[in-house]
Formats: C-alpha cells, structure tokens, sequence
C-alpha cells in the first residue's frame, strides 16, 4: 500500500489536473455554441443554393462538356466563356472519369482533408486520418495531392508521403470564407484547367455534440443531386426572356434572364460556400468532441479523486489506530 504522503500527492495531482479539465470543457462548449450556431444558419442556405443549382444544371446548356460548368473560372472568383477551357478539354475529362465521375485511371486526385491543430479531443482527429488513408488506398495508382487542413493531419499525411503543398492550420483555427475561398478557388481554377481531374473533401460532420462522422465526398465534379418529385411541375414555356422548367424538372423555379446565366453566375458561389461549410463543419465537430472528451476526463478525475481520499482516510485512520494501540501496550508495560 502506498504511503500517506504518496496519496496525498496523487489527490493533489488530479486536483490540477481536474481544475485544467474543467476550464478546457467549459472553454470547448462556450466555442461549440459559437460554432454550432454558424454551422446550423449556414446549412440550409447552402442546401438550398445546391438544390436550385441541382436544377438549373440539368437544363445548362453550357460547351464545358457532359460533367463540367467550370469554363474560365479562375482566382478572381470569375467566369468569362472565352477562357482556355475547350469543349475538348472537357470531353477529354469525362471520357477519363467515366459517366459517373468514379473511375479514373492515373487520374490527378486532390483530396482536401480537415482535421484539428491540437489533441485532446477523443477519437476525432484519429477518425478523419482513418477515412482519409481509406480515400488514398482506394485511388491508389493515381497521382494524389493531399491538401491538409490542420496540424493533427499535416503530420499524419507527411509520415504516410503525402506532404501538404502549403500550411493550412490557420484555415481551422481562426475560419474565415475568405481563408476557405482562396483554397477553394485555386482548387477550382486547377480542375477547369485540366490540373487535376477530381476532388474529395475529407472532414467531420456535426451531427450532434455526441456524434460526429467522418465523410469523403467529391467535391468536383460537381454532382447534381436529386430533389423531391414535383407532380404539378409545368411544361417549358419562354416569354420575355423568362424560363420556366421543363416536365421532369424538380422545382418550378422563375430564372431571369436565362437559366445558362444563372448557373454561370451561382455555381461559383454554391462551390465556395460548399468547402467553407465543410470547413465550419468539421470545427464544430471538433469543439463538441472535445467538449465530450474533456467532459469524461472530468468525471474520471472525480471518481479517481474520490477513491483516492477514500483510500487516504482509511490510511489516517489505520494509522491513528495503529498510534493508539502503540499508546496504550507502552502504558500498560
């Protein structure tokens, strides 16, 4: 049995460490509030972009090809038709993606992963590394880039050769649209170039403070989607430059001037709003798990603290009565 003073030690070493969880818990969920508030509002407005997006680009009428609507968009966040990306070019990338945009052979592969700067917050970090090197060996054979987002990753993907092109933490640790953006379009400007052929984003999704789960999803080529069936959806009808959607359309939406200017116009912006959302995504996930981890650490230092004073007393008290006894054989000596 360890000494008394040793005890005493140990209670007063899980008091500090008790007193550090405790702060780091309530600093956690004061940040998951914040976090969780952003990335609710923003969900549904991007939701919404997506589906109208969704629909207008099953009636775009654009040359970029089968799979694209990207033509000329570069860092300025831009579109102008005349830009170097050909009806060729495109054709070229969905004959080499394939219909579906799955299949790809010694493909350009960009996977964006999104992790934490720091520890300490349960299995999140440790998830998204598992989902991200499941990505990897699934297209290995291609040329892959991975763009790490966070510290935690930026180290696992350098131990697995996969070194980032540039440092991305501050991207998590202070996220701003602007910070998500300028990744984004430089992303976005690289596939209508023809520099890369597809991108994943690999993150955690917020579902609730108890759960988050890790996702892979492409990124681009951009993926239509499906809505819900409308059975009162009108027929196709064009008067003063107002277009209005045809019999399998999913939304009887009113564009003006034309639906091709439209989606020209709203692609750029569902396509930074969809990796910024990701990128709140997975630092809501991240407060929550660390409010949950640092919740239980809490709660095991209490319990520790409660049977090592438990063990203490019972100590003390085998020690006085061991004094008493001593006491009471010398006086009757």
């Amino acid at each position: 049995m360890a000494s008394l003073r040793e005890i005493k030690d140990r209670i007063g070493s899980v008091k500090s460490t008790l007193k550090i969880t405790s702060a780091m818990k309530l600093v956690a969920s004061s940040k998951l509030r914040k976090a969780q508030k952003t990335i609710e509002g923003l969900r549904p407005y991007e939701e919404a972009l997506t589906d109208i997006l969704a629909s207008l680009s099953r009636h775009h009428s654009s040359v970029a090809g089968p799979d694209d609507g990207y033509a000329g968009y570069s860092d300025n966040i831009g579109y102008s038709e005349n830009a170097g990306y050909s009806e060729n070019a495109a054709n070229e990338k969905y004959e080499k993606n394939g219909a579906d945009g799955k299949e790809l052979k010694n493909g350009k592969i960009a996977v964006v992963a999104v992790s934490s700067n720091s520890s300490l917050c349960g299995g999140f970090n440790g998830n998204v590394i598992k989902k991200t090197l499941e990505v990897l060996r699934e297209y290995e054979g291609s040329e892959i880039v991975v763009y790490s987002i966070g510290r935690k990753m930026s180290e696992a993907m350098r131990k697995a050769g996969f070194p980032s092109p540039a440092d991305y933490s501050d991207m998590v640790a202070r996220s701003t649209y602007d910070k998500s953006s300028a990744l984004a379009s430089r992303l976005v400007s690289m596939y209508s170039d023809g520099e890369l052929d597809k991108i994943i984003l690999v993150y955690n999704h917020f579902v609730s403070t108890s759960r988050q789960i890790p996702v892979a999803e492409v990124y681009l080529p951009f993926s239509e989607g499906k809505g819900p069936e409308r059975e009162d959806c009108p027929k196709p009808m064009e008067e003063d430059n107002i277009d209005y959607c045809d019999d399998d359309c999913i939304d009887d939406y009113i564009v003006e001037p034309s639906r091709d200017e439209a989606y020209k116009t709203l692609l750029p912006q569902v396509l930074m709003l969809k990796f910024h959302a990701a990128v709140l995504d997975s630092v809501a996930a991240e407060q929550a798990a660390r409010t949950v981890a640092m919740q239980t650490a809490t709660d095991n230092a209490e319990d520790l603290l409660s049977d090592l004073t438990l063990m203490y007393n019972k100590g003390r008290q085998q020690k006085i009565t061991s004094e008493i006894l001593d006491l009471m054989g010398g006086s009757m000596q």
